[in-house]
């Protein structure tokens, strides 16, 4: 028997600096948006996190991706 991926549900993530603390470490924050295509390929996620980047007051740290995969048994 084999263990299939089957994509469901993908998401961008767009982490922000949006301060610091008291002692002076800097404070994240993370924009998510839901609903991505799962086949959609990792250079255009990319570009979109860094248009959406440009549209935000504080400054971009990161862009990421997280793919819920369903686990099949074949």
């Amino acid at each position: 028997m084999a263990i299939v991926q089957a994509p469901q549900n993908s998401r961008l993530i767009v982490k922000v600096q949006t301060g610091t603390s008291t002692t002076g470490s800097a404070v994240y924050r993370q924009r998510s948006f839901n609903n991505l295509k799962p086949g959609a390929a990792d250079s255009d996620v990319h570009a979109v996190g860094l248009a959406l980047g440009e549209l935000q007051i504080h400054p971009v740290e990161a862009i990421g991706r997280i793919d819920d995969t369903q686990l099949i048994d074949q």
